[in-house]
């Protein structure tokens, strides 16, 4: 496949771990016409990006980054995102583009806007990853047939908006855009709940007192084999997510609490129809997400080292 168009000179990655190590080694292969620079907070984490050449140039700091950018991606814990721009925006220049690509989206499209009056502001979610994080967990295919959503703020520069799917789409993404709010909500049922009940039932079978540790990890069947993979995703990225999607995340929740509840009673009453029907529709609805390139049919997910 022949390299696409570069939609930007210059793109500047704030971040080095999995996501922006990631979109660097992309940017190699798909839009080589693109120069890369990236910088990172931690030193050691600067030095393997170095070594691992994510970047075509790695600064020890952020000003020398962000010099000339016509894209700042801001690739730092959620939490962090605003504290992180706002120290950098002495450094950038009116008319950059600012991204960012956390997987929540409507305070951080309000604070990157409030931050950046002079910029053009697009957020987006890659929504791809893996459980590994830091300058050694990237390779260059992980937004290959992923999606990325691109979550435009009210009034934002339309050409900037089509600038910045290309992009995405140019690294090998399908790309959707949605208001910030409606992407946070969907986000809440299909990535944020999911993680919260992963570190919560692996927190519960930790705990228990009449079941050892070490039976849990030798006698792991699949299903808490793989929820042990959720759960073994970066703290501080998924703390920061809950806190900053708060509103959405307790919608969701209580949603989950209600229909568990329902389970919880058909179960105590022997209530095998509606156990049934919710396991077929449910089953349904894992058969579409196959069918849509989004996993794998088979029992170990195409996993090559089986372990989820």
């Amino acid at each position: 496949m022949s390299p696409a168009p570069a939609p930007f000179g210059k793109v500047a990655i704030i971040g080095l771990g999995l996501i922006g190590g990631s979109i660097g080694l992309a940017i190699r292969d798909h839009i080589p016409g693109t120069a890369t620079v990236g910088f990172d907070a931690d030193p050691a984490v600067r030095k393997r990006a170095q070594e691992r050449s994510l970047t075509d140039v790695v600064c020890d700091t952020p000003e020398e980054a962000v010099r000339d950018a016509d894209l700042v991606i801001f690739c730092v814990p959620v939490g962090a995102i605003s504290d992180v721009a706002r120290d950098m925006a002495p450094y950038i220049a009116p008319g950059t583009m600012i991204s960012d690509v956390g997987s929540s989206k409507q305070t951080i499209a309000a604070s990157l806007s409030e931050i950046f009056p002079a910029n053009p502001v697009v957020p987006a979610h890659p929504v791809a990853g893996t459980e590994h994080s830091g300058p050694d967990a990237g390779f260059a295919t992980l937004f290959q047939q992923r999606w990325c959503i691109v979550t435009p703020p009210a009034g934002a520069d339309a050409a900037s908006v089509a600038r910045l799917v290309f992009f995405w789409e140019a690294l090998g993404a399908m790309v959707e855009t949605m208001d910030p709010k409606h992407h946070d909500l969907v986000l809440a049922v299909t990535s944020h709940i999911p993680h919260l009940i992963a570190y919560t039932i692996v927190g519960t079978a930790s705990d228990l007192e009449d079941v050892t540790r070490s039976e849990v990890i030798k006698y792991s069947a699949g299903g808490f084999r793989d929820f042990t993979r959720i759960a073994a995703s970066d703290p501080t990225m998924w703390r920061d997510v809950f806190l900053n999607n708060r509103d959405a995340v307790l919608v969701m929740l209580q949603r989950f609490l209600d229909d568990l509840s329902i389970m919880q009673d058909a179960i105590r009453d022997g209530d095998g129809d509606t156990l049934f029907e919710l396991f077929t529709r449910t089953r349904a609805i894992r058969r579409s997400i196959v069918a849509l390139g989004q996993d794998d049919a088979r029992p170990d997910f195409g996993r090559k080292d089986h372990q989820g």
